[in-house]
């Protein structure tokens, strides 16, 4: 008996593995070109053997991006990034929303920006908002581990409440809009879809200390890589006849982003937030009187534990 228990238990087990092999080929995960296409040169684009993971080259020839097939207007949107190592200074890797393909003067734009410095310095993550082609909303920070080291993920929740960056689940920043406003402010981007992009550059000329340090090209090629994106959102339609704009696009609750939880920060986050702001704040625009000698206003509207 103890014989053939152990033998129906090995064909058991090999039948579940079996059938746990067939179930995964026939729900195997999108690939990252299923969402994205290339801008740029598609010689500067590598991707892993599986399709999940993409890989940014920037050269003294040039940069590379990549944007989402389809336009959103308010979710959650999240994608884990490793960012360039060494000596990175000089160089920029942008994770960011914009509602045209162009950077057209009226744009609308969500931006997360990673500017590199030397081997050893920190990386500074700046983060900025643009409404009908209007920005000038900058925050940096530091980031609390090294970003190049693994992979980490960076958010943007947006929805008609507010616009929340966050990193790691933790939301470093929060710019709120005006409810006492339906009909909508100067500062809020809430009319206009917009694609996900992403791209490495070289901006020596002011990101790394003002421009001081400039891009060493001995150590290039400079490498980010992109892996597991998610949109959990409102996808604008494309096909001829679709009712625009969609359903989902207007205040009706029936997405998790679009209910009351998800309309402000709680109690736990506000905690994560109001550390950001004491320990890794390094800039505020809010708090930049050369610049704003009267603060923007939208600055008025921050909460306790929130930073606009």
């Amino acid at each position: 008996m103890g014989s053939r228990r152990r033998d129906l238990l090995a064909l058991a087990a090999a039948v579940a593995a079996l059938l746990l092999s067939c179930s995964f080929r026939g729900a195997s995960a999108s690939s990252f070109g299923d969402n994205f296409e290339i801008t740029g040169a598609e010689d500067h684009v590598k991707t892993s053997a599986d399709g999940q993971t993409w890989y940014l080259y920037l050269d003294n020839k040039t940069g590379v991006g990549f944007q989402t097939k389809e336009r959103y207007l308010f979710g959650w949107f999240s994608m884990k990034l490793k960012l360039v190592g060494n000596d990175s200074a000089g160089v920029v890797t942008a994770y960011y929303m914009c509602s045209d393909v162009d950077a057209a003067p009226q744009r609308d734009e969500l931006d997360f920006e990673f500017l590199g410095n030397r081997t050893g310095q920190p990386y500074i993550i700046q983060t900025n908002v643009y409404h009908n082609g209007v920005g000038g909303r900058e925050m940096r920070h530091s980031l609390w581990f090294d970003p190049t080291a693994d992979f980490h993920t960076y958010a943007i929740l947006w929805n008609a409440k507010h616009i929340v960056f966050f990193v790691d689940k933790v939301p470093i920043r929060v710019y709120p809009n005006d409810a006492s406003k339906p009909g909508g402010n100067a500062f809020f981007p809430v009319a206009k879809p917009m694609y996900i992009f992403s791209s490495i550059w070289n901006a020596d000329d002011w990101a790394t200390r003002g421009g001081l340090e400039k891009t060493d090209w001995a150590k290039a090629p400079f490498v980010s890589s992109y892996r597991d994106f998610a949109a959990d959102a409102c996808a604008w339609p494309t096909e001829p006849g679709a009712p625009s704009p969609p359903a989902c696009a207007a205040a009706t609750g029936d997405s998790w982003w679009d209910q009351p939880p998800a309309w402000a920060l709680d109690e736990a986050q506000r905690m994560d937030n109001a550390w950001v702001a004491r320990n890794v704040l390094i800039y505020d625009y809010c708090d930049d009187r050369k610049r704003f000698p009267a603060p923007p206003e939208e600055c008025a509207l921050r909460g306790a534990g929130t930073a606009s």
